[in-house]
């Protein structure tokens, strides 16, 4: 396994659709399981692929248990060609984004959703999720057309900036010293 550059806000293949997938083969599974840990070493709970320079229709998710609610399940997920079939309820909550480091806002997404998509087995699969995993999900799958966090931002006045997690730069400090 890799840990893959992450794409950053400004890079044109952010704005670029994603193509669809063929067939789900031993490089695409690498390819996941790559961009999986990536997403944990970022650290962040999901990642689609043009955010590793790759415009291929794949996310990663990891939501762990309790994540945002004390008693949510955990989730994680690996989707190819995921795509909304059904929405329902409306909500606000702040999001950010690892190509975005350092902004996060507030953003109105379905309270619910359902997801079809393929697994890395070629298996049809359809998620329900709610909450903050029906918003990773919609984040996530908003990246594949091109679409980031901050183009869904009704109000512009919540786009704030988050100061970096001091142990991480550490961590970095060091490792670069080392």
């Amino acid at each position: 396994m890799a840990i893959l550059e992450i794409v950053l806000e400004g890079d044109p293949r952010l704005r670029q659709k994603a193509t669809k997938i063929r067939q789900v083969d031993d490089s695409l599974r690498k390819l996941a399981q790559d961009m999986h840990e990536t997403m944990l070493d970022a650290p962040g709970v999901g990642l689609a692929a043009p955010q590793v320079g790759v415009p291929r229709r794949l996310i990663v998710v990891h939501v762990p248990e309790g994540y945002e609610e004390e008693d949510a399940p955990g989730l994680t997920l690996t989707l190819v060609n995921p795509e909304i079939v059904k929405a329902q309820g409306r909500e606000l909550g702040l999001e950010g984004c690892l190509s975005i480091p350092g902004w996060v806002g507030e953003v109105p997404r379905f309270d619910a959703v359902t997801v079809k998509a393929l697994n890395l087995d070629n298996r049809d699969v359809r998620i329900k999720a709610h909450g903050y995993a029906a918003r990773v999900l919609q984040h996530e799958i908003d990246h594949l057309d091109g679409i980031l966090f901050v183009d869904r931002v009704e109000d512009k006045s919540t786009l704030q900036r988050v100061p970096e997690e001091p142990e991480r730069h550490e961590e970095e400090a060091r490792d670069s010293a080392a």
